[in-house]
């Protein structure tokens, strides 16, 4: 079990290269596509003026093309993610393979005779860089991410025979890919049709299940949270099928997000995609108005000589989780002093979705719900369509719902989150002179250390023996709090964790 946890928190910071170029792409397209959309110039006579819907025009073309290339982003982003060295020439391996595999099944779709002509999405097809192919989408993307790195990781500093010396190595790499590549393509071509089959059925489930599966979602996406894990959970909902399918501009669109942003970059668009409400927008509610209920909560219950630190470090947190939608500083505060109060979250959480899913609100974001993506994607895109007056209607009595419950139970069961705790040292965030030493004593030393990454929030590392952490003096470094499983090691620190990763590196190096 612990082996399968390091396995797929490995999995799951691997996407978080790919999904961290969406919200730059996504304010360039929510901006863009929302200032030049007609119904929009209509509505604001004063944004009429040609330079101006130029630069608007470009802007969404601009973030419009990074979501029709999200399947090779995620191919080249998952190998780098999972590589363990040499990072860039999986990623450019990965290409590659993408581009062979494709070719690969349009040979075998013109082979057969089944290459369509016209209704391309009616006969599961689809065009990725330029190839008439399968619409495997992101999946077929990850697919191809992976081998990539699997191949790279074991085959990366092979030695060939001297006549072939040139070729060993990491310029192996690309050559391996290529021919497995093939043979991926050929079985996608014979397996993939079953599973478009099987995703659209799944996805019918789902839909089936109306507000109750909705409600589920939300609850099992936050109770995947401290694990790491809820990236391998929503995603398939945001870029596959299983998120629901959609025809825009003459093509098939699998996925929730993709679903929205090709909606968005669509000016003949009325009503946002109903599987939006379900899978994204219960965030916004939550994000903005529950976790901060719970933070003025926590600062209220904390001892007296404590509230001057609790403050400054909870408002930190409550700003991060109401403006970006990340959430981790604050939940970490409380999760593992007082798990009943995550889990309450979690619920709370889970019928923000159910009623975001009852109000049809349709806010899409690009990685978080919080007020920016909330701006962009809601209010800038009309009541008309996204129904956003709702996140505020529903998040006040949220936030209170969050107070009042977080500050009965953490008096009720005396719980000692931050500000209450019993001993005489008082609440205290250190951070270090040399930060990158510190971890890396904590963490066992350098000789402990296999694989160091991180993802949006977290310092993800492997280490070789976990039974030598010093917990104390990695928490000096301002660590929010840490999870282990076997020897996969998960620290928090927030935003600013991809720093901490580049300063560990470097000092390893």
């Amino acid at each position: 079990m612990n082996n399968f946890f390091e396995k797929a928190q490995q999995f799951g910071k691997s996407f978080m290269l790919p999904i961290a170029v969406l919200p730059a792409a996504g304010l360039l397209l929510g901006i863009g596509g929302a200032l030049s959309n007609p119904n929009t110039v209509s509505a604001y006579p004063f944004l009429d003026i040609g330079w101006l819907q130029a630069i608007f025009t470009i802007m969404s073309s601009a973030g419009s093309i990074v979501f029709s290339n999200l399947p090779i982003i995620f191919a080249a982003g998952v190998a780098i993610g999972l590589a363990r060295s040499d990072k860039g020439t999986a990623g450019l391996a990965a290409m590659i393979g993408y581009f062979v595999m494709n070719s690969s099944i349009n040979a075998l779709l013109s082979i057969t005779g089944d290459l369509a002509e016209n209704n391309l999405a009616g006969a599961g097809q689809g065009m990725a860089v330029g190839i008439q192919t399968l619409e495997t989408g992101v999946f077929g993307g990850i697919v191809i991410g992976i081998v990539a790195a699997l191949l790279h990781n074991r085959y990366n500093k092979i030695q060939l025979p001297q006549v072939l010396g040139f070729f060993g190595g990491s310029r192996f790499i690309p050559i391996i890919v290529s021919f497995t590549s093939i043979l991926v393509g050929v079985v996608l071509f014979i397996v993939w049709p079953y599973f478009q089959l099987l995703i659209n059925q799944l996805g019918s489930l789902v839909t089936s299940t109306g507000t109750i599966g909705t409600l589920l979602y939300g609850f099992i996406l936050r109770m995947l949270g401290p694990m790491g894990l809820h990236h391998i959970f929503y995603l398939p909902f945001w870029q596959t099928a299983l998120g629901g399918s959609m025809e825009i501009g003459g093509q098939i669109i699998n996925g929730t997000q993709n679903i929205f942003f090709a909606q968005l970059a669509d000016q003949e668009t009325v009503k946002y995609y109903e599987g939006v409400s379900r899978f994204m927008s219960g965030r916004f509610i939550t994000m903005m108005f529950g976790l901060p209920g719970a933070a003025l909560a926590i600062y209220h219950c904390a001892k007296p000589k404590n509230k001057k630190i609790v403050a400054g470090i909870l408002l930190s947190a409550a700003l991060t989780s109401f403006l970006t939608g990340i959430t981790e500083p604050l939940e970490f505060s409380f999760l593992f002093v007082a798990p009943l109060l995550y889990f309450v979250h979690a619920l709370f959480d889970g019928l923000a979705f159910m009623m975001a899913d009852i109000f049809s609100i349709t806010i899409g974001q690009t990685f978080s719900g919080g007020f920016i993506d909330f701006i962009l994607f809601g209010i800038l895109q009309g009541m008309d369509k996204t129904n956003w007056i709702y996140v505020i209607v529903v998040g006040i009595p949220w936030f209170f719902l969050y107070y009042f419950s977080f500050k009965f139970l953490i008096k009720r069961k005396n719980f000692k989150v931050l500000g209450r705790e019993d001993d005489e040292k008082s609440v205290t965030q250190v951070i270090t002179t040399d930060r990158a030493k510190t971890i890396v004593d904590g963490l066992g030393g350098a000789a402990n250390i296999d694989v160091v990454d991180c993802c949006a929030t977290r310092l993800r590392v492997t280490v070789k023996d976990n039974l030598i952490i010093n917990d104390d003096l990695i928490k000096q470094t301002g660590s929010k709090g840490i999870v282990k499983k076997g020897n996969g090691i998960q620290v928090i620190y927030g935003p600013q964790v991809t720093i901490i990763k580049n300063e560990i590196e470097e000092y390893l190096e």
